[in-house]
């Protein structure tokens, strides 16, 4: 019968946010694959979990996914660990995913600690709705063309930026979507010299530019904002109405759903419009 394959997610800073599970789970894998076995060990020496170690990075997945898959197929259970957060986000591991599958193996995880949605979280970004960039490009057309794509994107940004390269991000982004954009540099979450950084796209490029990050970055960005209705549009007459119907005594709600009706235009995008008219004026 074939076995099981755990991904586990590892604290991204502090160790004392691995969850209770997290022993649990590696202490019944028969053998814990690790991006670093070095990291992987201390963590496993904090849980008091013992267990074999084997290196699993992006130089060897082809190899080892081949033989995980046969350990998987010989009944065993197989942790899969990364240096920090959850496999296969921005991480190895979609090989051993594949693999376990391909093998018929049950395919499970552990919960944890995770840089982009804490990040998000404390950003004061908006995080109902958002994207996932992982690492830009390095250069080229590639480059460009993730840019390019990025510059009309209404939901919040969230990207990973290697400390290296946070400055040149910046200074992209700030040139491709625009100088004013909110963003938030969020540097070493959860560790000791944790930092979470303000203000427009411009003034990080600036403040990164003369003094270059240190540890691991994750950066948000607003979205693009909504371009403000044309005054001859259907949406402009329609908001018109319903400033008229409240006016009148008739609340937000009912005023938008009446005039969505007549109109034939989407009820909760003239709702979220009203609602910012209103909010602006």
């Amino acid at each position: 019968m074939p076995g099981t394959l755990i991904l586990c997610a590892s604290p991204i800073g502090n160790l004392a946010d691995a969850p209770p599970r997290l022993a649990e789970a590696l202490g019944s894998a028969d053998l814990v694959y690790a991006e670093d076995t070095r990291r992987a060990r201390i963590l496993l020496g904090h849980l008091g979990v013992s267990r074999p170690v084997r290196s699993y990075f992006v130089g060897n997945e082809v190899e080892r996914s081949t033989e995980l898959a046969g350990r998987l197929a010989s009944g065993e259970t197989v942790a899969l660990l990364t240096d920090a957060g959850v496999p296969t986000i921005s991480d190895p591991g979609l090989s051993a995913v594949r693999a376990a599958l391909g093998a018929g193996a049950v395919v499970t995880g552990v919960p944890g600690p995770s840089a982009l949605t804490l990040a998000l979280a404390v950003s004061g970004l908006p995080a109902e709705r958002f994207v996932f960039e992982g690492f830009l490009p390095r250069r080229g057309r590639k480059r460009d063309q993730r840019l390019s794509a990025l510059a009309g994107e209404p939901r919040t940004l969230v990207l990973f930026c290697s400390p290296g390269r946070l400055s040149a991000d910046l200074a992209d982004l700030a040139a491709t979507l625009g100088e004013d954009r909110p963003c938030a540099v969020c540097r070493e979450l959860t560790k000791l010299h944790e930092e979470v950084w303000r203000g427009s796209l411009e003034e990080a490029s600036r403040r990164w530019g003369e003094s270059p990050a240190r540890g691991e970055v994750t950066l948000v960005v607003g979205g693009t904002p909504e371009a403000a209705p044309d005054p001859g549009s259907d949406l402009a007459a329609a908001l018109q109405q319903v400033e008229e119907l409240v006016s009148g005594g008739s609340t937000l709600s009912a005023a938008c759903r009446s005039v969505a009706e007549q109109r034939g235009v989407r009820r909760r995008a003239l709702y979220e419009a009203a609602t910012a008219r209103r909010g602006g004026g």
